[in-house]
């Protein structure tokens, strides 16, 4: 009997160790949030033979509705295609447009139905606020500074559509500032070529947190604004 007891004990130990060693090679993963599962949405295009048509897509909703820049599959595809890193930046920058006219007839046509609850989502409702104020000094410079730079490009298009910026130097000036960052990056990506291609996958996660960083300061500026 005692025998009998001490193989059932060695057999559960034996059983107890074997499903820790399992836990430890295959851990159970961490669920990822919902602006990472964006993210890593928007980068698995960069392998789909519609990637261009993907490219287009993402930069258009960035402007109105998504959280994620397009910058960030305009670069892989970039830097697996450089020769045609111009052309990826022109569809960037057509997308984008594009998007920027669906987010000014959001603000227009249905702010309280969708335009509303998007500023609400990023927490940039006292911001909003004061867009008029911005639009009445400044004008089109808010779209041009706002379009270049890490500022939430979707709140400034709602926003002027919402305030009644005039659409057409409003088109015009996300066109010139979009065009410049995503032509910018497309020169600077063909002319790096392969060298550029092993800077970036030698230091990927830096220029990811690099790339965030700017996101989250973007938010930072246009709270510092209201």
């Amino acid at each position: 009997m005692s025998d009998e007891l001490n193989d059932k004990s060695s057999d559960r130990l034996n059983t107890a160790s074997e499903d820790k060693a399992a836990e430890q090679a295959n851990p159970v993963p961490k669920k990822e949030s919902v602006l990472r599962r964006m993210y890593h949405w928007t980068l698995a295009w960069a392998e789909h033979p519609q990637a261009s048509y993907a490219l287009f897509f993402v930069a258009l909703i960035e402007s109105s509705v998504f959280p994620i820049p397009p910058d960030i599959l305009l670069l892989a595809l970039a830097l697996g295609q450089p020769k045609s890193a111009i052309k990826f930046a022109a569809i960037t920058t057509a997308g984008s447009t594009v998007g920027a006219a669906l987010g000014y007839a959001i603000g227009m046509f249905l702010l309280a139905s969708i335009g509303q609850p998007i500023i609400e989502f990023y927490g940039l409702t006292s911001q909003y606020a004061q867009a008029g104020d911005w639009f009445a000094e400044y004008g089109v410079a808010i779209v041009l500074i706002a379009g270049f730079s890490p500022i939430p490009f979707k709140v400034i298009t709602i926003a002027a559509g919402a305030f009644g910026l005039g659409f057409i130097p409003f088109i015009l000036a996300a066109l010139v500032s979009r065009g410049a960052r995503f032509f910018l990056e497309g020169a600077l990506l063909q002319w790096g070529g392969p060298k550029l291609r092993e800077f970036v996958e030698q230091y990927f996660e830096w220029i990811t947190i690099g790339a965030t960083l700017l996101v989250v300061l973007g938010f930072v500026v246009i709270g510092m604004l209201g």
